[in-house]
């Protein structure tokens, strides 16, 4: 198969940059069993805080080191990828569909729908998200699901309000009109003139997103919000690395670094889908 054959998405470099990450990660979550060197719980009080295997005091069993109770760091790491993308996945979706749902429900209907679901939008985005997220938590109590239900409650807003505008610009035109004139229903006009053409812009907010539930996540279980201390999570590393940062500083950097590469990939994803499924954008750039 040539390049040209590839799906116009599929040939941009900021597709495959994104694409290729974040393959990385999905296979350090899947296959974190077989790929971590050791048990991500396992204490071994007798060799904490080693070194990367490559530095002085380094042991090859250990590759990034250890943390202060003996934990393997590397063992941490992948496992840690399970939780942030599992989040990340579900928690999107859920508020993808919440925010879609409203947001064209609000585009095409117009009128008080409109004004109503606006203002539900405005007073939700008065909250700073993160504030909002740690609120959520204080009520719902720590787990995984509540870390989920936290993000979608939080994060709806983000698809509704932009989404929104998008629809009320599709909703004007010719064919949509056509469409009604024909004496199609609203869920048919809905779903079979105006969804297609909001699709790329969905597609792309929910990459967005996803990127944006990993670092909630890692801000929630710093602070001791999301899950219990015998599951890996990235932002419980950075918490714990902490406390020692001169004597160990890649246990702070692991994590932080990780947590990076995942939200540039899915950020990086999200910008080449913009650029190669919006019209309006390629146009622009082959103009």
């Amino acid at each position: 198969m040539t390049l040209a054959a590839l799906p116009r998405w599929l040939r941009s470099g900021r597709v495959l940059i994104g694409l290729l990450i974040l393959l990385f990660v999905v296979a350090c979550a899947l296959f974190a069993p077989y790929l971590a060197p050791n048990d991500p719980n396992e204490q071994n009080l007798i060799a904490t805080l080693l070194p990367p295997a490559w530095a002085d005091g380094g042991d090859p069993a250990f590759p990034l080191g250890t943390d202060s109770l003996g934990r393997c760091v590397l063992s941490q790491l992948i496992y840690g990828a399970r939780l942030a993308l599992t989040v990340a996945l579900i928690a999107s979706f859920g508020a993808m569909i919440i925010g879609a749902v409203l947001a064209h429900v609000a585009g095409y209907f117009g009128g008080w729908v409109d004004w109503l679901i606006g203002r539900i939008v405005d007073i939700w985005l008065s909250f700073p998200p993160v504030i909002l997220s740690l609120i959520l938590m204080v009520g719902l109590g720590t787990g995984v699901q509540n870390v989920i239900l936290a993000i979608v409650l939080v994060d709806w807003t983000r698809f509704c309000r932009v989404l929104r505008s998008e629809v009320i610009v599709v909703t004007r035109r010719d064919y949509v009109a056509a469409a009604r004139l024909l004496g199609f229903s609203h869920w048919r006009t809905v779903t079979r003139e105006i969804a297609p053409a909001t699709f790329p812009l969905l597609i792309t907010l929910l990459s967005l997103e996803m990127g944006v539930a990993v670092v909630v996540e890692a801000i929630l279980s710093f602070v001791g919000m999301s899950v219990g201390a015998d599951i890996p999570a990235w932002g419980q590393m950075v918490a714990d690395a902490r406390q020692n940062i001169y004597q160990a500083p890649w246990n702070l950097i692991c994590p932080i670094l990780a947590i990076f590469i995942t939200v540039f990939g899915f950020n990086v994803l999200g910008d080449g889908l913009r650029r190669t499924l919006d019209p309006r954008l390629s146009q622009t750039e082959r103009g």
